[in-house]
């Protein structure tokens, strides 16, 4: 798909100087990605860089019984490729689409020759990077320090922050996936913030009814991760 005025839409590539973009831009192929596609499957090959225009991604951790549990969430604000920065060539993850939309995909190849020639482009890879890093171990944290309901709030609103919608396409299933629990753990969990107002639960989707409140009913996490990121990029921060 050609590029047009208002694409790439991803915030790190917006905040490359203008020439270095221009320079990027015959690398860069405008692809859909789908709702539960997987982009890059764990120990296949790293063939491509995803630079999210819209939808968000999810990094999980895949165990030997297929099980999986959510790492980080990539959105406009980042992109996926930090093994690849450092010479790896398969895939210790996997990358799978939670909200569609659309990314600019880059290959590998092109990627590290990026890295290489362009120092603008590789300082900033490096600030998202440092940035991502930080997201993971706050995730780490956060999964054994905090109740499941303020984790569930913390993910609607790392949703709702890269969406720019209150209706999220997820469905239970994928929140008790995400989040490293039993389908009914977690539907009582959102039944409680429902009650309390904060959210409406549909058929494959769940609404923010008072962002407010949910930031005061998640952890100190949600905030962290925002300020963490917002330090590291500017530019680009959701």
């Amino acid at each position: 798909m050609n590029p047009t005025p208002n694409w790439p839409c991803n915030r790190l590539l917006l905040a490359l100087p203008l020439r270095n973009l221009a320079r990027l831009m015959p690398e860069l192929e405008r692809i859909r990605c789908d709702r539960e596609q997987i982009l890059i499957e764990a120990d296949s090959p790293l063939d491509h860089i995803f630079f999210p225009d819209s939808g968000v991604v999810s990094v999980l951790a895949v165990y030997a019984d297929g099980s999986a549990i959510e790492m980080a969430t990539i959105g406009r604000e980042g992109c996926t490729g930090v093994q690849a920065a450092f010479g790896a060539t398969i895939s210790s993850i996997r990358l799978y689409v939670q909200i569609p939309g659309t990314a600019a995909r880059m290959s590998r190849v092109a990627f590290a020759r990026a890295m290489k020639s362009m120092p603008a482009f590789r300082a900033l890879m490096f600030c998202y990077f440092q940035a991502f890093l930080e997201q993971v171990l706050v995730s780490v944290a956060c999964n054994g320090a905090h109740s499941l309901k303020q984790r569930l709030a913390r993910w609607l609103l790392m949703m709702r922050d890269r969406s720019d919608d209150d209706a999220l396409p997820v469905t239970q299933a994928l929140l008790a996936e995400m989040l490293g629990v039993q389908r009914p753990t977690v539907t009582n969990a959102a039944r409680e913030l429902e009650s309390a107002g904060l959210l409406a639960r549909g058929r494959r989707q769940i609404r923010i009814v008072n962002r407010p409140r949910l930031i005061r009913a998640s952890c100190e996490c949600y905030q962290l991760v925002r300020e963490r990121t917002a330090a590291h990029l500017p530019k680009t921060y959701v």
